[in-house]
């Protein structure tokens, strides 16, 4: 592989990302009541990606090494946002949304770690089914 390879896939991944988390925040914005649903729905759905992403990565032949550049590193990166998530944290403490800040970022942080681990156990069962 070239070496502006990775950089393009990465680029190219994260740009696809990018745009798909902005449509969620869209999406979700309306049907949020004023809540930062959006970012919380793209940090779960990128971490059950990669979970899914890392164990097909482990399986050896699954993935090419570009094609986890692609999507783990690219449109997980660009799908997926901490800035975003402490943005909306700081503007809830801001306006004395305590209770609301602290379920959010336990929320993300738990959520996306259990969408994780069930992005990589669904990827096993399948596996083992097959």
């Amino acid at each position: 592989m070239h070496p502006v390879w990775p950089f393009l896939l990465v680029g190219i991944g994260g740009f696809a990302g990018s745009l798909c988390r902005y449509g969620t925040t869209l999406l979700m914005t309306r049907a949020a009541m004023g809540t930062p649903l959006g970012t919380f729905a793209s940090n779960i759905a990128g971490c059950l990606l990669i979970g899914v992403l890392t164990e097909l990565a482990t399986l050896g032949e699954w993935l090419s090494p570009g094609t986890r550049l692609l999507l783990a590193t690219g449109f997980c990166g660009g799908f997926t946002t901490l800035s975003s998530l402490i943005h909306e944290l700081a503007h809830m403490v801001r306006d004395g949304q305590w209770l609301l800040a602290l379920l959010y970022l336990n929320g993300t942080i738990v959520g996306a770690a259990l969408a994780f681990l069930l992005g990589a156990a669904c990827v096993r069962a399948v596996v083992r089914w097959a």
